[in-house]
């Protein structure tokens, strides 16, 4: 049955169609017959009779490069009455808009099935909610205190220091175990973001890959393993990253086999994790991506099993 999907996201102009997932999902969904919707955040409307309504355009979208969309007049819509499906995929950073967006759209819930579920995403940080699995994690410490990173650098040797809001590889910083900027480091963090940083100890087979895996539904459906250019410790395709082939290993299935009942239950539907050697570093529930990719070079479609997953929920 046709579906109505709002989507929740950044510029269409601003998609690169060559790896965006949200852009793979919107293809997938357009060719079994659904009609898309897409509007930006800023859109977003509540009105005093409980109607949650977005200002949006019907749009259909292509695999051609700079003629990627087409977008139809604007209209009004009503995000619990017209709409079936609403894919929140907008990017980080994860503030208090985004978080005022998920107030927002719990309340058309259940009239109206949210992607992934905002009350678990708003509750989900990526940095934060990894921690209700540290067994699989690298030592991890969450700190604003200079001497507290000292005593973690002094157990563990080299670190990596990291914003625990931040996405994209942005601001990841290794460190030696006799690095001096350690302290301007921790000052800087402390003056430009407002919350605690995440230290963690730097694990050197991220040489060999940092694997993102999705999980669809709880079920892991692949994963690619993302190798850092050269001179770099970051392997995010988003700072120069490049792609590689990639089964799971034992380890990693256990990890999913942990994490897979606790996603189901909280109505993550589409997640990716981060794993570096066998740990654990990241739940990505706020848009996950990587699903081009992983498609690529497993001759998978994640973007139908995503679809599967929706319409065995409605």
């Amino acid at each position: 049955m046709p579906l109505n999907v709002a989507i929740q996201m950044d510029p269409m102009e601003k998609v690169n169609i060559a790896g965006d997932s949200s852009f793979a999902i919107m293809l997938s969904g357009q060719a079994r017959g659904h009609r898309l919707w897409h509007y930006d955040v800023k859109h977003l409307s509540y009105a005093a009779d409980g109607a949650l309504k977005a200002r949006a355009r019907p749009v259909t979208v292509q695999r051609v490069e700079s003629d990627h969309y087409e977008f139809g007049d604007w209209e009004t819509i009503d995000l619990r009455g017209d709409i079936d499906v609403v894919l929140m995929r907008q990017d980080p950073p994860f503030d208090l808009s985004y978080i005022t967006a998920t107030h927002l759209l719990e309340r058309i819930q259940p009239d109206t099935l949210v992607v992934n579920d905002p009350d678990a995403v708003r509750n989900a940080p990526e940095k934060i909610f990894v921690l209700d699995f540290a067994e699989f994690m690298p030592p991890t410490l969450i700190t604003r205190s200079l001497d507290d990173v000292r005593a973690f650098q002094r157990e563990h040797g080299e670190i990596v220091v990291k914003p625990i809001y931040g996405n994209a590889g942005t601001a990841v910083f290794k460190l030696d175990p006799d690095d001096g900027n350690l302290p301007a480091l921790t000052e800087l963090f402390s003056q430009v973001w407002v919350e605690p940083f995440m230290v963690q100890a730097f694990l050197p087979d991220v040489s060999q890959g940092d694997k993102r895996i999705i999980l669809v539904d709880g079920e892991p459906t692949g994963g690619v393993n993302r190798l850092p250019k050269k001179g770099e410790i970051r392997s995010n395709f988003a700072v120069g990253g490049s792609g590689a082939a990639s089964e799971l290993t034992p380890r990693e299935l256990e990890i999913c086999e942990a994490l897979g009942p606790e996603l189901k239950k909280r109505g993550l539907l589409f997640v990716g994790i981060d794993v570096i050697g066998g740990y654990l570093t990241e739940i990505n529930v706020t848009s996950p991506t990587g699903i081009v990719s992983i498609d690529a070079f497993n001759g998978t479609d994640t973007g139908a099993k995503i679809w599967n997953a929706i319409e065995s929920k409605l």
